[in-house]
């Protein structure tokens, strides 16, 4: 049985990169601390689990932008072959404009599912009438996994991560199960 769209191979191959989306996360990892592109591009590797890391030609143009822009500048501190940057004044509030934004976007569109929009519709492509609980289930479940990880990332327990990948372990072997058990039908 052939996967459709394995994850890793889909997050690197299709345009799915919401548009500004990595002008924002370049100038979040900048607000944080100076970076090289390379850098920028290993920790937004690190981000996505090694699903996604952005290319030098999508980095280095981009930097060149920001800076032209005002939104960052390159830092005093010199090391042979590095250039590090950081954020400017003028690129926080620009990012926290950006941040606002997608708060108000994503509260008119909650119903849509967080982040990438794919949880939801990838039901419609099979047996659209019989999958809409389906549908439902598999939206309602991005949406506790993506609170979860912004709760996580704003205040860190060890519990609760521990917790969470107990049931999310458990939940991957019992849909495996199911897949297999569809296969041997």
């Amino acid at each position: 049985m052939m996967t459709l769209f394995p994850s890793k191979y889909w997050m690197k191959h299709t345009p799915m990169v919401p548009k500004g989306f990595l002008r924002y996360q370049v100038l979040k990892q900048l607000n944080e601390k100076p970076m090289s592109g390379s850098e920028i591009m290993t920790e937004i590797e690190k981000q996505t689990y090694g699903s996604w890391k952005p290319s030098p030609g999508s980095i280095y143009p981009l930097l060149a932008w920001l800076r032209d822009e005002g939104y960052i500048k390159e830092t005093a501190e010199k090391e042979v072959g590095i250039k590090r940057y950081m954020i400017t004044e003028q690129g926080r509030s620009f990012l926290e404009e950006h941040v606002k934004m997608s708060e108000e976007r994503h509260k008119r569109f909650r119903h849509f599912g967080p982040g990438p929009n794919f949880m939801g519709p990838m039901w419609f492509e099979f047996y659209p009438k019989k999958a809409k609980e389906l549908q439902r289930a598999t939206k309602d479940f991005a949406i506790v996994l993506w609170n979860l990880r912004d709760r996580l990332r704003q205040e860190y327990s060890e519990k609760a991560a521990e917790e969470a990948k107990i049931v999310l372990e458990g939940a991957s072997k019992k849909i495996k199960d199911i897949t297999k058990e569809i296969g041997s039908q």
